[in-house]
C-alpha cells in the first residue's frame, strides 16, 4: 500500500459541510483512476451518508463531528462515515406508491439511494458509541 492508502477527514454536523467530504472523496477517487461516472456515484453516496450522520446520528449538533475515512485497497475504495449517535435502527425501504399518494414522509431515501450507487454497504452501531456506514466502490464496475 502507498503512502496515501488511508486518509481521514472530520467535518462538523452543519448542512453544507457534506460538500467538503464530497470534494475529499472526489480527490482520492481521481488519484486511483475511478471513472467520472463512478465518481459521480461516489459523491452522491458520500453526501447522503454524511447528511444521514449529521441529522440522524448527531442530531445536527455542530459540536459533534462526522468522520469520513477513505481506504484504498487493491481493486476498491472503502469509505467509512462515522457519527456519534445512538443509531437509527433498521430503515424500511421507501415505497414509491406511498410517496405518489402523499402518505410517506421523506425518510429512508438516502440509504435506498446509497445502496444503489455503491458496490457494497454495511451499517454498524459501535459498542463504544456512534455508528458507521461502510461503503465499497470498486475501481471497475
Amino acid at each position: 500500500m502507498g503512502a496515501c492508502s488511508r486518509t481521514e477527514l472530520q467535518i462538523q454536523s452543519i448542512i453544507g459541510c457534506e460538500k467538503i467530504a464530497m470534494d475529499f472523496a472526489t480527490s482520492v477517487a481521481r488519484k486511483i483512476g475511478l471513472s467520472d461516472a463512478r465518481i459521480e456515484d461516489l459523491k452522491t453516496a458520500v453526501s447522503e451518508a454524511c447528511l444521514n450522520a449529521m441529522e440522524h446520528g448527531n442530531k445536527m449538533d455542530p459540536e459533534k463531528k462526522v468522520i469520513v475515512t477513505l481506504t484504498v485497497e487493491d481493486s476498491r475504495l472503502k469509505i467509512d462515515v462515522h457519527d456519534d449517535g445512538k443509531g437509527i435502527g433498521q430503515i424500511e425501504p421507501p415505497r414509491i406508491e406511498d410517496q405518489i399518494e402523499g402518505k410517506y414522509r421523506a425518510r429512508g431515501w438516502g440509504m435506498f439511494l446509497i445502496k444503489r450507487l455503491v458496490d457494497g454497504v454495511d451499517f454498524e452501531t459501535r459498542p463504544e458509541g456512534g455508528n458507521v456506514v461502510r461503503m465499497i466502490i470498486k475501481r471497475t464496475a
